[in-house]
């Protein structure tokens, strides 16, 4: 159905606005073929300059103004395919939510490093909006307060500092990033790693009861040994037998330990 003179879209304010409203028409009334293909493909030309445009207000978020561009004309392209021009409302009116909500959606599904509930990531919007209306009516260089942006949001203070902290997560920093006020020091060596003293502690904690089963004199040979740090030959002198039998005797225990230990975990 063609529109009529009083439902047809008003002129668009812009200078550069491409004059399309019978190239729509025209459009919805074109069975698919060369001939609507090649029209369509047209109407995205003529608007790509406005697409990126668009693009060009989310830059400095993280991504390349070129991918930027790419998500903004694939946009556009979704506008001029649902687009109608029997409902009377402008081509721009109806493309540049689209784009825009396309653009946005690229950020929410792909942009952010950490997992972030949509509902906080919803938060931060409306943090983000807040903070940068309300920084243009406050004192210079004084940064809007938690109560000032919930007053202006409708939110609770909490959900406020929800936002606030969501507002650092579309990125993380690299482990070899250097951190802030030093000299070359890296993020990762201020982490911690893996104290083996636990690992010690356990195994003491499961030989205990097996040493306390081995008969006197192999546990005073085990203590002289790895605890008083004596040889086999003082050993040997200090209770009166050979080297010799100190080390089969050593050995001995060893194998014990080993077994009951092995027993113990299976």
């Amino acid at each position: 159905m063609r529109v009529t003179a009083s439902t047809k879209p008003r002129p668009h304010p812009h200078d550069d606005a491409p004059d399309t409203g019978e190239s729509f028409e025209r459009l919805a009334e074109l069975s698919d073929g060369p001939e609507r293909r090649a029209l369509r493909d047209e109407l995205v030309r003529l608007w790509l300059p406005m697409a990126e445009r668009i693009a060009v207000r989310f830059r400095g978020r993280g991504e390349s103004l070129e991918d930027l561009y790419q998500v903004a004309a694939l946009g556009l392209v979704k506008a001029v395919d649902h687009y109608d021009p029997a409902r009377g409302r402008a081509f721009e009116a109806y493309a540049v939510p689209t784009i825009t909500g396309e653009i946005k959606r690229h950020f929410r599904d792909h942009m952010w490093t950490l997992h972030v509930p949509r509902r906080v990531q919803d938060l931060r919007n409306r943090v983000r909006t807040a903070v940068k209306e309300l920084s243009q009516s406050s004192a210079p260089g004084r940064p809007p307060t938690v109560a000032e942006i919930a007053a202006y949001t409708e939110l609770d203070e909490d959900e406020v500092r929800t936002g606030m902290e969501a507002l650092e997560c579309f990125s993380a920093l690299s482990l070899d990033a250097e951190v802030a006020g030093t000299d070359g020091y890296a993020l990762g060596d201020s982490l911690g790693g893996p104290d083996p003293g636990y690992d010690l502690v356990v195994d003491r904690a499961a030989v205990k009861p097996c040493l306390a089963a081995l008969p006197e004199r192999e546990r005073t040979i085990l203590y002289l040994r790895f605890f008083g740090g004596m040889t086999q030959s003082r050993i040997a002198q200090q209770l009166g037998i050979s080297q010799m039998h100190v080390s089969r005797l050593l050995s001995g225990c060893f194998d014990r330990l080993r077994e009951e230990l092995l027993t113990e975990v299976r």
